[in-house]
This record gives C-alpha cells, sequence and structure tokens, in this order.
C-alpha cells in the first residue's frame, strides 16, 4: 500500500508523505513509552515510596508532553496530504487519461473511472485523515509496549509474543473479508452506474418499444444484483469486525490470567501485577482500534488500488517536438497490422493516398474501414508497420501538429451542452465571427440559426439534444471546413440523413474535397462514384482498388457491393392490391 501511496502522490510530494509517517511512527513510540513509565509510578505508589512515584511521574509528563506534540504535528500533516489528495488528484487523473489510446475507454473502463474519481479520491483523503495514524499507532504502540514488557517481566513477554500470530491471522483474516466484500461491491456499484447512464440515454428506444413504464429488465437486474451484493458484503463486514474483536478480547484475557497467575503464586508482587494488568489493557487497546478499522483501512486500499490503476496504464508515446512534414496532405498506410485485443483487423495492409484526391473505402461491417480512419488519427497505435500522414510517421508527431492536419467527420456527433456558435467553434477557437458564419453557412447551418429561439447564443443541451440529428450532422461538417485541415476523415455523414440535410451535408463535403485530401469511409453510391479512387477492403486486407469503372469491369467484390446498393436504391413501398 505504502508503494500505491507513493505513486500516487507523485515524486513532488513523497518527502511529505515520508514525514507523515515519520511523525505517526514518533507519535506510537511516545505513547508505549508513557504507558511503560505508568509501571514503576504504580509500583513505588502501591510500595508506599511517594518520592520514588513522584520523580517517575515527571518522567511521565515529559513523555505525555512529547507524545502530545507527535500527535498535533502528525495530524497537521497528515490532513496537509489528504488535501494534496483532494486539490491534486483529479488533475493528475485528468492529465493522465487525456494520454491514454481512445481504446482504453471502454463503456466498462469509464464507468470505473467515474466511480473512482469520485468515491476514490475521497476515500483515499480520509486514508489520510482519519485511518492511518490510528492504524500506525494501533501496531507501533504495542509494539513498544511489548519490548518494554523484557524489561519488567519476561513471562508476560512471552504471553504477548504467543498472542501476537493469532492476532496477526485474525487482523488479515478480517481485513480479507471485507476487502472481498467491497471488491463485489464496488463491481456492482459500477454494474448499477452504468445501466442507470443507459437507461436514460436510451428512454427514446425503451419508450418506442413500450418498455417506458415496464421499466428495463438489464437494469433491474444489475439493481438486484447490488442489493444482494450489499447484503453478502454486510455479512463479510461483521464477520471480519467480530473475528478481530474477539480475538482481541481472547488476548487481553489472556494476558489476564497470566499476571493473575503470577501475582497468587507469588511470583510477583501485588503493585506490580496491577501495573502489568493494566500494561495488558494498553496493549490491546490500540489493537482493538485496528480490528475496527482493518475493514476500512482495506476498502481504501482497494480504491487505492484502482487509482493507481489507472494511472499506471500505459499512455501512447508522445513526440517531443513538431518534426518536418516532406509530403503534406498525404495519408500513407504502410504494412499495417491492428487487432482489438485478441481481434485481428488489419494484417499488412499497404495504402496511399496522394494530396487534394479522394479516396472511398468500402467493405462489408467489420472489414476495417473505420479502423483505418481511426490509426490516421492515432486513436491507436499499430501494432506493426507504419502510418504516415504529411509524410512523417504518426508516431513521431506530438498530438498538436498531427491533429492540426486533420479535421474529423463521423456519423456519430457529440455536441458540447455550450451555444450553437461554441460548438462550431471547437473546430478553430481563433476563428473570426466571419469565418464561423461563412463555415455555418456552407454546411447549412445558418438555416437552422433562423429557426432557434436565441439563435447563435441558443444553447444546444448536452449532445445536442437541442437539435435533430441532420441538424447535429451539420455542425460536426461546419467545425471541419472551419478548421480548414489538410486532411479530412469522413465516416460518410449522410447515410442516414433525410433528404434537406443529406444536401446541405453533401454541398459542404464538395467544398471539403476541393481544398483537402479527403479518406471517405463510403455507404452511399454518389460518394462512391465521386471517389477518385476505391479501395475494397475485405478478410483484413485490401481486396481491391481502382476506379469506379475498373473495378466494375473486373468483376469482383465490388462489382458485388455495386449491384447489391443498386438493387436496394430502386427499392418502393407500394400499396398492396386487393381483389373484390
Amino acid at each position: 500500500m505504502i508503494a500505491d501511496l507513493l505513486s500516487l502522490l507523485g515524486p513532488a510530494h513523497r518527502r511529505r508523505l515520508h514525514a507523515y509517517f515519520a511523525w505517526v511512527a514518533a507519535y506510537g513510540v511516545l505513547q508505549g513509552v508513557a504507558t511503560l513509565l505508568l509501571v514503576p509510578v504504580f509500583r513505588d505508589l502501591l510500595a508506599g515510596d511517594t518520592a520514588a512515584a513522584l520523580r517517575g511521574l515527571a518522567f511521565v509528563l515529559v513523555a505525555v508532553l512529547l507524545t502530545c506534540v507527535a500527535h498535533y504535528v502528525q495530524a497537521m500533516r497528515g490532513f496537509a496530504v489528504a488535501i494534496i489528495v483532494l486539490t491534486t488528484m483529479h488533475e493528475r487523473l485528468g492529465d493522465h487519461v487525456v494520454t491514454l489510446p481512445l481504446g482504453w475507454f471502454s463503456s466498462e473502463k469509464i464507468g470505473r473511472l467515474s466511480r473512482t474519481a469520485t468515491g476514490g479520491t475521497t476515500m483515499v483523503a480520509g486514508l489520510f485523515a482519519h485511518l492511518l495514524t490510528p492504524t500506525v499507532t494501533g501496531v507501533v504502540t504495542p509494539a513498544t509496549i511489548a519490548v518494554g514488557t523484557l524489561f519488567l517481566d519476561w513471562r508476560l513477554t512471552l504471553a504477548v509474543l504467543v498472542c501476537t500470530p493469532l492476532l496477526y491471522l485474525a487482523f488479515r483474516t478480517g481485513a480479507r473479508l471485507v476487502g472481498r466484500g467491497d471488491e463485489l461491491d464496488d463491481a456492482a456499484a459500477v454494474a448499477s452506474a452504468n445501466r442507470v447512464v443507459e437507461f436514460a440515454r436510451t428512454q427514446r428506444v425503451l419508450r418506442a418499444f413500450g418498455r417506458g413504464a415496464e421499466g428495463y429488465a438489464a437494469l433491474d437486474q444489475a439493481l438486484e444484483h447490488q442489493r444482494r451484493t450489499g447484503r453478502r458484503t454486510l455479512g463479510y463486514a461483521v464477520v471480519g469486525i467480530v473475528l478481530g474483536g474477539i480475538t482481541v478480547q481472547l488476548t487481553f484475557t489472556a494476558l489476564l490470567v497470566v499476571g493473575v497467575a503470577l501475582a497468587v503464586s507469588g511470583q510477583l508482587a501485588v503493585g506490580s501485577a496491577v501495573a502489568l494488568i493494566a500494561l495488558a489493557a494498553r496493549f490491546t487497546g490500540p489493537l482493538a482500534e485496528i480490528g475496527d478499522y482493518a475493514g476500512v483501512l482495506r476498502m481504501a486500499r482497494n480504491d487505492l488500488r484502482r487509482l493507481t490503476a489507472v494511472l499506471e496504464e500505459e499512455p501512447l508515446p508522445e513526440a517531443a517536438s513538431p518534426v518536418p512534414l516532406p509530403d503534406p496532405g498525404a495519408l500513407e498506410l504502410d504494412a499495417v497490422t491492428f487487432g482489438y485485443d485478441d481481434t485481428p483487423v488489419l494484417s499488412e495492409v499497404s495504402l496511399r493516398v496522394p494530396p487534394r484526391s479522394m479516396t472511398a473505402l468500402v467493405g462489408a461491417s467489420g472489414s476495417g474501414k473505420t479502423t483505418v480512419t481511426r490509426l490516421v488519427a492515432r486513436f491507436w497505435d499499430v501494432d506493426a508497420g507504419t502510418v504516415r500522414v504529411g509524410g512523417a510517421d504518426v508516431r513521431d508527431q506530438p498530438t498538436e501538429q498531427l491533429m492540426g492536419q486533420l479535421a474529423l467527420v463521423f456519423q456519430e456527433v457529440y455536441l458540447f451542452d455550450d451555444t450553437l456558435e461554441a460548438n462550431i467553434r471547437v473546430g478553430r477557437p481563433d476563428a473570426t465571427g466571419a469565418e464561423v458564419r461563412e463555415a455555418a453557412r456552407l454546411a447549412g447551418v445558418h438555416e437552422i440559426v433562423g429557426r432557434l429561439p436565441e439563435g447563435w447564443a441558443t444553447r444546444v443541451g448536452e449532445g445536442g439534444t437541442a437539435l435533430s440529428g441532420g441538424e447535429r450532422q451539420r455542425v460536426s461538417v461546419a467545425r471541419a471546413l472551419l478548421k480548414a485541415a489538410p486532411i479530412v476523415l469522413l465516416d460518410e455523414a449522410t447515410a442516414a440523413l433525410d433528404p434537406e440535410n443529406e444536401r446541405y451535408v453533401t454541398e459542404a463535403l464538395r467544398a471539403l474535397a476541393e481544398h483537402s485530401t479527403v479518406l471517405v469511409i463510403a455507404h452511399r453510391l454518389s460518394t462512391v462514384v465521386a471517389a477518385d479512387r476505391i479501395v475494397v477492403l475485405d478478410g483484413g486486407g485490401i481486396a481491391e482498388h481502382g476506379t469506379h469503372a475498373e473495378l466494375l469491369a473486373a468483376g469482383g467484390r465490388y462489382a458485388e457491393f455495386w449491384a447489391s446498393r443498386s438493387r436496394a436504391k430502386g427499392w418502393r413501398l407500394t400499396a398492396r392490391s386487393s381483389s373484390h
């Protein structure tokens, strides 16, 4: 756990953590020393030697004063480290997460990250503010007392040594039980959170199929599973806490029996016996606190591990400085091999898209079309081969340089909960008002503005919910137009649009193609025919490439694709005739 704490705080705050632990350890030792110094005071008082007892009491007062100082210093240092966690942890997580490949952001990872960034950071901050001090002193103080008993009575020390392994096993078992329950509860909570978000986002689909009133079975099952898991977690916690508490009480009973037996047999003076029994009580007191805190500490340790696990995720290597671009506007895949986990998608694919040309990617679903565009944008790194943008390896280019050459337009458009104008300015924040208006005009957004209650200042809602799907797509294209990047990656945006939105978007894409290199995932026949070159992906590689006429003449997979799309284009809904 200490290694995780050091990793979490980072090199800049390691000295603070070391100093905190040093003061906590000092606090624990001084508590033990102060307790041990009481033994001769008790012995002298019961023996009637008041002067010696007063001298001993002076040493006790000094030890108590030093203990108070150590307690104050360690408490302030603990709160200081807790504040550092609260004020810097989200920033550290955010700075690290933006360096991770986009393939890392699965729905499960997003749910985990959200839970960890909220409850996890609070729990770890509480670890420094409230948990570590009683836990460390709960070990150090009894250990100090155990060492001190060697100078008082070796038989009591022997009893302590016999009980120590039992205490260790009890606390370890109890912590494991609580930790196991926490892991199960956390997994169930993450699953439920993901289902709740899914339920909220899919209300249109659920209501369209009559599931609004009946609810969502997957969410109901997740919540029921979380409820059952919560009961199991409570059971684990109760067993763990009771096990530790019983063992501590048995230890105290054993020490008490030893002290009484020594006193009754005359091997130990009554005063010494009373003092050692008090010492035994002070020995088991901090251990009882450990039993109380062990479960919570294990839960905090689990949260700490989850936080550091995120920080340990390997980021995409980032180039330090821009590199020369010998072939501006060009795209190239050179013997590229790539797969998702254990699923291969591309195998030794080589493709070059010359500057100011339009290349259409065609293929069945899952053939790797979208993967090609994602690799060009370096959402992931290739397993083998090289991807070049502007003639330079994308891995050698800083993110700012690479993304400065690319404009991305995909079917799934996300708009931020901001004004319409602010969403377009995402393409180029420093653009002038005239440039924003011109990009909006080319994409047909100006027609949307006239219908909105506050015009350009209208907020579009989270995800752009105030606009239709086609209108969101127009805003996305306006972003790309405003960016004026030399290369456009297009997951054909007109595939699912109505005729009016398709007209606006198509005209805007023509404007993009006049000045940029365009790599388009093609679905519509009009886009395919307009391309300078067509590449057919199949089986993890390039099955065919050429112009529309060349590929039709070849009679291969592209010809089959063209024939099937042509037949689909001619489908019509007709009224069924009825005989009378």
